[in-house]
């Protein structure tokens, strides 16, 4: 195991590492011991009751926090025509077609997320074995591949997030940064919480939330009570 730094093994001895707090309790632990000299994302985590090898037990999609994540997004648009035009105008940093296919066979990934209309992704599919590795292929699940291509990049723009649980039944979230208020963090956290109970399969067996943790990037998860998010 890793040896930990001195801040992280202060901020351990501040609070029960074992027990489960109400969410605005855990969020305000988390930025109570914050102690990097950047400011510090705070991402939740939810273990979750599913056998993600199934089809019917995915978890994915995508939500605009209502006070973003604290953090710029830079977006590549697979678009033509008037479409590319739209794009441009809604603030996307990239925008093309052919040009920007092959420029990213070459090597180059210098944006966050990626949007394509629909009559484009026969030339991205060409991308999949670039870009699906890295989670940047657009979906219609997250809603990366639109038509109002206008929509699709103010609201990444607006904060909007993807998330998705891993092999484990993990899903992993930001929900902003450690200079948001505790109320900021905690209208986010109400969000995906949300989100994540209502999207119980059917299949799903026994518990669904087994755990949720709460941290900023360089300290120690909080426990939140796990029957606090399905309430």
């Amino acid at each position: 195991m890793p040896k930990r730094g001195k801040n992280y093994q202060d901020a351990v001895k501040t609070y029960d590492s074992q027990a489960l707090f109400e969410p605005k309790e855990a969020l305000t632990t988390v930025k109570k011991n914050a102690k990097a000299k950047f400011d510090e994302t705070v991402e939740i985590a939810f273990k979750l009751g599913i056998d993600t090898r199934h089809a019917d037990q995915q978890i994915r999609g995508a939500v605009v926090l209502p006070h973003g994540t604290g953090k710029s997004q830079t977006v590549l648009v697979f678009a033509k025509g008037e479409k590319a035009k739209e794009a441009e105008a809604a603030g996307a940093e990239f925008v093309g077609a052919e040009d920007m296919i092959e420029k990213i066979q070459q090597g180059w990934f210098g944006f966050d997320v990626a949007v394509a209309t629909p009559d484009m992704m026969g030339l991205v599919g060409r991308l999949g074995r670039l870009l699906g590795p890295k989670g940047l292929m657009p979906n219609p699940k997250t809603g990366t591949v639109a038509v109002d291509v206008e929509k699709a990049v103010k609201e990444i723009k607006a904060g909007k997030i993807e998330y998705r649980a891993d092999k484990a039944g993990i899903v992993h979230a930001p929900i902003g940064k450690v200079s948001f208020s505790e109320d900021q963090l905690l209208d986010n956290y109400k969000v995906i919480a949300d989100i994540i109970a209502r999207a119980k399969p059917a299949a799903a067996k026994g518990q669904y939330v087994r755990s949720v943790t709460v941290s900023s990037t360089m300290g120690p998860g909080v426990k939140i009570n796990p029957l606090k998010v399905l309430a």
